[in-house]
């Protein structure tokens, strides 16, 4: 058996009815020219007598009782997976479109996992106009976190248009890193022995630790000095109580566009990211005469898992950032986000890498004995949203010869934070997953529109006018205008 580490149990300790740790992706694919009427079953029934399923596919809980996930979570092999359970085939009434794509999504995100089986599921859906049909592929939270969940569904795909009898992506095994040590062992000694290695870390980390902590504190005393820290943003319309249905929406932008305006503005692509998304919310809470007085923050997490790691598990550490939500002006609120994720970042790397599991845990702490407690949504929230930004392949990806077009994160939200944000590029598109509850948001798809118009009004304000190439004759040729931009 293989024990977990106390960032993946967390997501299992946190785990109810209404908040499912659970996260997802959904890709969608053009079929390939010439394909048979019956491609996507004989695919399907392909997928599902594969004889070899991988780790992490093939792990289950070695207790599912609520006590032994929460004080002794490992994972055992099941050697008598039920694929037939676990890969599913749906269609949408022809055409379906991007709306009845995104309503069942909701629904099937919206289901807990079975606890007594691994920990994920995979839909193949048919049916979808253009062509296409959607993979939606979820998995618990506690097994990968953002980046190991797309290098997970990476790994099966090809740039070969023309490759067939490709293997599904739960029997595909990952690269062991060279020089890597082998999965802990869920025993005594084992843990005691592992308990001792991280006793000894913590000693030898606790002066960093304890300065990053003081800095936190320092920070809500004296905003002034522009550390976003926890528990400074307001109780807003998006920080309370959720419910256990989801509803979930998405947008597509060229990665292009959004480099362009880093580029311009001297800040990070992440930031452009954090200015759309605080911007639409901005428009989405003035309309409804929730704004509040204070700056929204977002939770933002940040990847520390090597680049040559193929394994799985949450590796990612975290920071706060301010949305600058109470800014009216559109460049003044780009500056002050800006310099609030350069704080943020500064905070961070001041930071050795071995510690920053350890400071990840000091500062989700309060966010997950909330949750434990019964507290989330009912107080003040760590962080209002969680706004996460995830690099994707950046080449034309196919699988069975059918072309990947998009994909979509699918997020998990919890007690006091009822949106969850997500970004993934991919060849040469930036792909907006919006994830939240819905009871608390039913008009969540407008987050979406808003966000393109914001793209749309910061490239009115800061990129400089493009020339009109059609000049008819006779006209003033120093005088250019700026065609409108369509998605």
């Amino acid at each position: 058996m293989k024990r977990l580490a106390t960032l993946d149990a967390s997501w299992l300790a946190v785990e109810s009815e209404d908040t499912p740790m659970h996260v997802g992706n959904l890709q969608i694919f053009s079929l390939p020219e010439g394909a048979p009427e019956t491609f996507l079953r004989d695919m399907v029934t392909r997928m599902k007598e594969t004889g070899d399923v991988a780790p992490p596919w093939g792990y289950k809980l070695a207790w599912s009782g609520l006590l032994g996930r929460v004080l002794a979570p490992s994972w055992k092999v099941d050697k008598d997976i039920d694929l037939d359970y676990h890969v599913r085939h749906s269609a949408l009434p022809r055409p379906g479109g991007e709306r009845e794509l995104g309503i069942l999504v909701s629904r099937l995100h919206s289901n807990p996992l079975d606890f007594a089986r691994p920990l994920w599921e995979c839909h193949v859906i048919e049916g979808l106009e253009n062509n296409r049909f959607a993979l939606y592929t979820k998995m618990h939270h506690s097994m990968i976190d953002g980046i190991s969940g797309v290098r997970l569904m990476q790994r099966v795909l090809t740039t070969d248009p023309d490759k067939r009898n490709m293997p599904p992506p739960w029997s595909v095994r990952p690269e062991r890193r060279r020089g890597s040590k082998t999965d802990s062992e869920a025993s005594v000694p084992a843990a005691f022995s592992q308990a001792m290695d991280a006793l000894k870390l913590q000693a030898d980390m606790a002066p960093r630790l304890w300065q990053a902590g003081n800095r936190l504190v320092h920070s809500v005393r004296h905003p002034e000095d522009g550390l976003t820290a926890p528990f400074t943003g307001p109780v807003s319309k998006i920080n309370h109580r959720v419910t256990g249905q989801r509803r979930f929406a998405t947008q597509h932008y060229q990665l292009g566009r959004i480099k362009a305006l880093s580029h311009v503005s001297g800040g990070s692509l992440n930031d452009i990211v954090l200015y759309l998304c605080g911007t639409a919310l901005r428009r989405f809470l003035l309309e409804q005469d929730e704004l509040p007085d204070i700056p929204l923050t977002a939770g933002i997490p940040v990847n520390i898992r090597p680049s040559d790691d193929e394994g799985t598990g949450t590796q990612i550490s975290f920071m706060i950032a301010s949305l600058a939500t109470n800014e009216a002006d559109p460049l003044t609120r780009l500056q002050s986000i800006k310099a609030s994720t350069r704080r943020a970042k500064e905070h961070l790397q001041k930071l050795p890498k071995s510690a920053l599991t350890q400071y990840t845990m000091l500062l989700m702490s309060p966010y997950i004995l909330q949750l434990m407690s019964g507290m989330g949504g009912r107080m003040r929230p760590v962080f209002n949203v969680t706004i996460s930004n995830v690099p994707g392949p950046q080449r034309t990806l196919y699988y069975e010869g059918a072309k990947l077009e998009a994909m979509y994160p699918v997020s998990l939200i919890a007690h006091g934070g009822a949106l969850n944000i997500t970004c993934l590029s991919y060849d040469g598109s930036l792909n907006f997953g919006y994830t939240g509850c819905r009871d608390t948001l039913p008009s969540m798809q407008r987050l979406a529109v808003y966000t393109g118009e914001a793209l749309d009004e910061l490239e009115g304000l800061i990129l400089p006018p493009k020339a009109d190439t059609a000049v008819k004759p006779g006209a003033n040729r120093k005088k250019t205008t700026r065609k409108p931009k369509t998605e």
